[in-house]
């Protein structure tokens, strides 16, 4: 049995075990959640969506989308409320609570847990996501959407022949320096070291190119604009010399933080962290319970590509275990 234990999201006043029984309780209600939610309900299975913060995830923190399959643009906040709505129309039960603890035991049955509740389920579907890691300086948090991103197959667009920075040496941030060459005037590469880290042969492509530039052995501390970005307040840490680097955009890349701190003891992950799952059924190493969008183990990281792991995922519970 899986046991998840949730901060309380019932107050009754006194303590008091309620117990519910669902066939499938999906962990996370962004793209991948709540499109797992879609198709389980569908099927006629009665589906739980717990999610922690806003329903649909990231997704509402984004300003626009314009690479969504049936809209030339929308607000990341607009098309979480189309997710939400779309489940709940089809049957969904979506509550707001945290995930704990996770316990499994042997007869495979699993059971969520908080202080007050008990939920049984049949099948667990894990899409709690990853997020990007943060440089943490000031401007970062209140420019997010309005010129700072991470994503440049999301946002690189919105730069077409303009000045960018992307910060980061690693594969993820020269492979999307290559990328936003393609469509911008100017590419600044900051790295905090003297070399990069991204395979030599991506590395090549990147100093090759008339567009891309470098500034070592340098971190931003911090980034600034009034409504937009407008330019980064650059360090370099052998000097401890300060500069101004105008820019119209900040992509950064210093890694991504799965968020599966609470299966590390149960199931298979990489080293990073990512859920390693089955390609085709999207089940991870323990049966019935599977993973979905951004948190398992995989190269593309979109919304479109999210929602699409969410539908197989609820498709090859029902057919394996319903």
């Amino acid at each position: 049995m899986v046991f998840f234990d949730l901060g309380s999201s019932i107050d009754t006043g006194k303590k008091k075990e309620i117990e519910e029984s669902y066939d499938v309780v999906i962990i996370g209600g962004g793209p991948a959640g709540m499109t797992a939610g879609v198709y389980s309900a569908r099927g006629g299975l009665k589906t739980l969506i717990i999610e922690k913060a806003s329903e649909g995830g990231q997704v509402v923190l984004t300003e626009e989308v314009e690479n969504y399959p049936g809209f030339l643009k929308i607000t990341g906040n607009d098309l979480s409320q189309r997710f939400s709505k779309q489940a709940r129309h089809f049957g969904c039960d979506i509550i707001s609570a945290e995930v704990r603890n996770v316990d499994v035991c042997c007869d495979n049955k699993f059971v969520i847990l908080d202080d007050e509740k008990k939920i049984k389920t049949n099948v667990i579907i894990i899409a709690t996501g990853a997020s990007h890691k943060k440089l943490g300086v000031p401007g970062e948090t209140r420019l997010n959407g309005r010129g700072v991103s991470y994503c440049a197959i999301c946002d690189g667009a919105f730069f077409r022949d303009r000045h960018v920075a992307v910060i980061g040496g690693g594969n993820s941030a020269i492979e999307e320096a290559l990328y936003l060459s393609q469509m911008v005037s100017k590419v600044t590469v900051v790295h905090r070291r003297d070399k990069l880290r991204a395979d030599k042969i991506i590395q090549d492509r990147a100093f090759a190119n008339p567009k891309i530039e470098f500034v070592w052995d340098s971190v931003i501390s911090e980034i600034e604009g009034g409504n937009r970005v407008s330019s980064l307040s650059v360090e370099n840490l052998k000097t401890g010399i300060k500069s101004k680097l105008d820019v119209d955009g900040v992509f950064i890349y210093i890694g991504l933080k799965p968020q599966t701190d609470l299966f590390k003891n149960m199931i298979q992950l990489t080293h990073e962290g990512f859920i390693i799952v089955d390609k085709d059924t999207l089940e991870t190493s323990i049966p019935g319970i599977f993973a979905a969008g951004d948190v398992i183990e995989k190269e593309i990281r979109q919304i479109v590509n999210a929602a699409a792991d969410g539908a197989i995922a609820s498709s090859m519970a029902i057919k394996k275990y319903f």
